[in-house]
C-alpha cells in the first residue's frame, strides 16, 4: 500500500486532507512536494481538467480527468504530459483537488460530496 492510498482511504472515509504528493507528471499545475487539499468528490459533477484522486489500472493517482463517460459512469484520468492512464469508474473516484499551495483552484467549486462553495473543510 502506497501513500496515496492511505490518503485515499481518508478521502473516500469524508475527510477532507492536505498532503505533499512527490513526481513530475502534473508539472506546472502541482509541482513535486507542493502542498494540495483533497476533499471527497461528487463524481457526476467532475469536468475535463479537474485533478482528481482516483484509482485507476490498480494505481491511486492525483491526475487530470481527460475525458468524461456519463452513460458508463467513469472518467478517463491522465497526467499533464499527455500520458493516459485509462478509465476508472465514479466509485474509484474519491477526492478532487480544491487548493495548491494554499491557493483555491476555481474550477473545483461546488464538486465535492459536502458541496460548499470552496469544496468543503
Amino acid at each position: 500500500m502506497g501513500a496515496l492510498d492511505a490518503v485515499a482511504a481518508r478521502v473516500a472515509g469524508g475527510a477532507d486532507v492536505e498532503f505533499r504528493p512527490s513526481g513530475s507528471s502534473m508539472v506546472p499545475l502541482i509541482r513535486s512536494r507542493q502542498s494540495v487539499r483533497v476533499v471527497p468528490a461528487d463524481p457526476s459533477k467532475l469536468e475535463v481538467g479537474d485533478i482528481v484522486l482516483a484509482r485507476v489500472a490498480g494505481t491511486v493517482r492525483l491526475h487530470l480527468v481527460s475525458a468524461l463517460d456519463h452513460a458508463r459512469r467513469r472518467v478517463q484520468i491522465s497526467n499533464n504530459r499527455g500520458r493516459v492512464n485509462g478509465w476508472t469508474g465514479h466509485d474509484r473516484v474519491f477526492g478532487i483537488c480544491v487548493a495548491v499551495d494554499g491557493v483555491p483552484r476555481p474550477d473545483a467549486a461546488g464538486k465535492s460530496r459536502s458541496a460548499g462553495p470552496e469544496g468543503a473543510r
